[in-house]
C-alpha cells in the first residue's frame, strides 16, 4: 500500500491538533496549519522541497505573528485587581478616618472590611474612596 504526500501532511496535522488539545498549546495549532499547509501543497503537486517550504513558511510565520501579537498586549490583569472576576472592583466606599498604618474600617456590603490606602505617603483624609484590589479580607483603596 503506498500512501500519497499529501496524506501524510493531513495525518501529521490531525495530530498535531489532537496534541494542541490535549495539551492547550496554541503554538501547536500554529504547527498543524503549516503542517496543513505541506498536506494542500502536495495535493496540488508541488516538490518535496515545495511542499517543506510551503511548511515551513506558513507554519512558522503563523508563530511568529501569533508570538508578536502576544507581546504587544498588556499584560493580564491579577484576579484580585481584574473588575471581570471580581465585581467590587471600581466600587466606592467611605472611610471616615483613617489609622496611623494606612488601613481604615469601612462599611460596605453590609459588613465591616478592612481596608488599606494604596497611595503613596498616608492616605488624605475621610472621604469617598475606590477600591482597586482585594487582598485576603481587606479592600485596597485610592482616590
Amino acid at each position: 500500500m503506498d500512501i500519497d504526500a499529501s496524506t501524510v501532511w493531513w495525518i501529521a496535522a490531525a495530530v498535531a491538533v489532537a496534541a494542541e488539545l490535549a495539551t492547550g498549546t496554541f503554538y501547536l495549532l500554529m504547527i498543524a496549519l503549516g503542517l496543513a499547509a505541506g498536506g494542500l501543497a502536495a495535493s496540488l503537486g508541488a516538490s518535496w522541497v515545495g511542499q517543506l517550504l510551503g511548511a515551513a513558511l506558513v507554519g512558522g510565520g503563523a508563530v511568529a505573528a501569533w508570538t508578536t501579537l502576544r507581546a504587544h498586549r498588556p499584560p493580564p490583569v491579577p484576579a484580585n485587581a481584574n473588575p471581570d472576576v471580581l465585581s467590587d472592583i471600581g466600587r466606592q466606599v467611605h472611610v471616615t478616618r483613617w489609622a496611623a498604618d494606612g488601613t481604615a474600617r469601612v462599611h460596605y456590603r453590609g459588613a465591616e472590611w478592612s481596608a488599606r490606602w494604596q497611595g503613596d505617603g498616608p492616605p488624605p483624609g475621610a472621604g469617598h474612596y475606590t477600591i482597586r484590589s482585594i487582598d485576603g479580607n481587606q479592600l485596597v483603596v485610592s482616590s
